[in-house]
């Protein structure tokens, strides 16, 4: 727990405790003994409801392996004309040899394959792992910078910034044709 709690157990949770535990000896009353069992079932309870929270509020931790897989244009962020031609022509695969894939389309039919490398950051550095990305030249306008990686609680997305079109968002997922 935090600095906060480490305060409360020391100066109010361990007198109260004490205090309570000496009047339940020396009285005898149930109402005191009950009163340290509800305090005592009510900071584990406040404990566990801590810690649940963290796990299902916290970011989830990147590293090398879960960059890999196809990669599509994340649609919902901006959706309409423009997200969806962009969906229609741009698309990615980072393989397990650290290899990515940068497709330009047109629709399922692949016009023109761009090869490069990827690497991660310093997992030492950085609590979750930052993708890297070195290109074959001629550069492709969307790989010309190393994206960003938005982590959420159970999945991640990469935004990857272009001179024409500002910032394209990519997630993981198979391109399938559009109604």
């Amino acid at each position: 727990m935090g600095f906060g709690f480490n305060l409360f157990l020391i100066f109010i949770l361990l007198p109260v405790t004490a205090i309570l535990l000496l009047l339940w000896l020396l009285t005898r009353k149930f109402l005191f003994g009950h009163a340290l069992a509800t305090l005592w079932l009510g900071v584990f309870v406040l404990m566990l409801l801590s810690v649940l929270i963290q796990f299902f509020t916290s970011k989830m931790c990147l590293d090398k392996s879960d960059y890999q897989g196809e990669y599509v244009v994340k649609r919902e962020f901006f959706a309409g004309e423009q997200a969806d031609w962009q969906y229609n022509h741009f698309r990615f695969e980072i393989t397990k040899q650290d290899s990515i894939f940068f497709y330009e389309t047109e629709g399922q039919e692949i016009l023109k394959m761009h090869k490069g490398t990827v690497q991660t950051t310093d997992p030492s550095r950085y609590p979750s792992a930052r993708l890297k990305v070195k290109m074959e030249e001629p550069i492709h306008h969307l790989l010309q910078h190393n994206p960003t990686t938005y982590r959420g609680s159970w999945s991640f997305y990469l935004v990857f910034e272009s001179d024409k079109f500002g910032n394209v968002f990519f997630h993981q997922g198979k391109w399938e044709p559009l109604d």
